[in-house]
Parts: structure tokens; C-alpha cells; sequence
């Protein structure tokens, strides 16, 4: 007998719910709250928002590479906040920030974001050869 449908295929389609007749779980927030955001992208904005305050007072920032890594390499000593490179005939200058080193020393967010901004301050200094306090007069003060 021929069956009235059309032919079933061989290969499982793909389920859209569970065997508790639930769907696919959707997103906790929608992407417009900030708590949809990690804390990677949350310190990434942190830095974000020092580099371009910075830039306002020192236009020549803008040929820096400012990076966010998680953990520096392992050193015997201590464990940095941040690191600058000078730039190379290959690229430009580099000022690194370790994300988990300064989580884990800011205990609220105010006090992340303030050291945020005075890692970079101190790492811009460095790069540039001057005083933290020049580079951003208002250094140590907040």
C-alpha cells in the first residue's frame, strides 16, 4: 500500500524541545541591559572609557594599542596590574592591562574602574616618559 504522505526522511530532524516539552532556553536579559554584558566586556569598557579621556588631553595616544589580557606571564617576584611596550620598526606601542590582577584587588566597581584609569595613566606615563600627575592631573587625587 502506498502511504498518502510525503516520504519520511532518514535522518533525525533537530529537536526544538526537550523531552519536557520545554524549549531551548533563551538569554537571561535582553542585549540592551547591562547585565548582559561579562565582566570581560565590562572591564574592557572600563579601559575603553580611560584610554579616550586620555586621548582628548594626548592626541598622540591614538597610535597606541591599548590590550586587555587576562593574567600576565609568571614572574617570581610580584604580579603587575599592566605593562607598556615602546614602539618598533614592525608596530606601534603597546600598553597592556591585566584584567584579573585588578579584579582582583577593586573591591566594588567604583573602585575597579578607579584603578582601571590609574593603571593606564601609569602605564601612558611610562610609555611616554613623564610623571603619572602630568599625564593626567587629577592622578591620585579621586
Amino acid at each position: 500500500m502506498d502511504s498518502p504522505g510525503p516520504p519520511r526522511p532518514t535522518e533525525p530532524r533537530p529537536r526544538r524541545r526537550d523531552r519536557h516539552g520545554r524549549g531551548m532556553r533563551g538569554p537571561v536579559a535582553p542585549p540592551q541591559v547591562p547585565l548582559s554584558l561579562s565582566r570581560a566586556d565590562t572591564f574592557r569598557d572600563l579601559v575603553q572609557d580611560s584610554v579616550e579621556r586620555l586621548e582628548r588631553r594626548w592626541p598622540q595616544l591614538a597610535d597606541v594599542d591599548f590590550l586587555v589580557m587576562e593574567v600576565p606571564a609568571p614572574r617570581d617576584d610580584s604580579v603587575p596590574l599592566g605593562s607598556s611596550e615602546p614602539a618598533t620598526r614592525d608596530g606601534h606601542a603597546r600598553v597592556v592591562v591585566y584584567r584579573r590582577p585588578v579584579e582582583l584587588r577593586a573591591k566594588s566597581r567604583d573602585e575597579r574602574a578607579l584603578l582601571v584609569h590609574e593603571v593606564v595613566v601609569e602605564q601612558v606615563a611610562e610609555l611616554l616618559g613623564l610623571a603619572p600627575e602630568s599625564v593626567d592631573p587629577r592622578y591620585g587625587q579621586d
